[in-house]
């Protein structure tokens, strides 16, 4: 596929996708297209076990295009940019390996954010400001955002955030449980590949059932998650890399897992 605007390289069996598209790295459609195909090439190949997600130059992504915005003249075209929005973003939370944002930079908004929410994990920079201010434009976060951060950051932090447009502090972040961890701006993308990569060294059965149990349990009754969660662990004793797990641990050695 031919990219302008996302680029990935490979190490150490994880992926790192750069997002390219100055000067703020706005989500437009052609970036949201690239985006997609490149996630769904990344999902197929077995030798990548993780995927870093991070933003060329001085910002992780601004947001949607607002030019592109700008235009919409009617409401199912409006609708439409939404749907595919979420669809890329669905991808991200849906991905068979461990996805990680790595925030860097000074902003991570709108679109950005809704990005970043959707990946598994999030690693920030100390510079970074993160909001969803689509409330001051006149609209309203369409990627996800009034979906996810709930489920984040609580209901009413939630709600204040959307409705005030207000930016916060990435220690903030950090406290609220929107970002696992804060790191120095030069060190987000070295850590962020660094968590890749131990999670890269687990058995990847054990790592795709996790995420399934977790995705699937979220929409569920306590109940119904819980009948999953026990479902998937009995599909995990039949792995050859809980043998393996289980005969390095009492052997005293590293695991030799064959994600399978």
């Amino acid at each position: 596929m031919t990219r302008r605007h996302v680029m990935y390289t490979v190490e150490d069996r994880v992926a790192t996708v750069t997002l390219d598209n100055p000067p703020a790295n706005a989500l437009s459609r052609v970036v949201l297209d690239e985006l997609d195909r490149t996630l769904a090439e990344l999902d197929r190949k077995s030798e990548i076990k993780a995927v870093v997600i991070t933003g060329a130059g001085r910002m992780f992504a601004a947001g949607a295009d607002i030019k592109e915005i700008a235009e919409i003249e009617s409401g199912k075209t409006g609708k439409l940019l939404a749907a595919r929005g979420q669809a890329v973003m669905n991808r991200i939370e849906r991905m068979s390996k461990i996805v990680i944002a790595a925030v860097n930079g000074l902003f991570c908004l709108g679109g950005g954010l809704e990005m970043a929410m959707a990946c598994h994990l999030r690693v920030a920079g100390d510079r970074v400001r993160f909001g969803l201010p689509e409330i001051t434009l006149g609209i309203m976060p369409g990627f996800g955002g009034t979906q996810r951060l709930p489920r984040l950051v609580g209901r009413a932090k939630a709600l204040e955030l959307i409705l005030t447009g207000d930016r916060i502090k990435a220690g903030e972040a950090r406290d609220l449980g929107l970002v696992n961890e804060v790191v120095p701006d030069a060190e987000v993308l070295k850590r962020a590949r660094a968590v890749a990569k131990k999670i890269a060294g687990m058995g990847q059965a054990a790592v795709r059932a996790i995420l399934r149990a977790m995705e699937e349990g979220q929409d569920r009754s306590l109940n119904e998650g819980l009948k999953r969660e026990s479902k998937l662990f009995g599909a995990l004793c039949e792995t050859a890399d809980m043998k393996e797990g289980l005969a390095a641990f009492l052997e005293k050695r590293p695991p030799k897992f064959r994600d399978a």
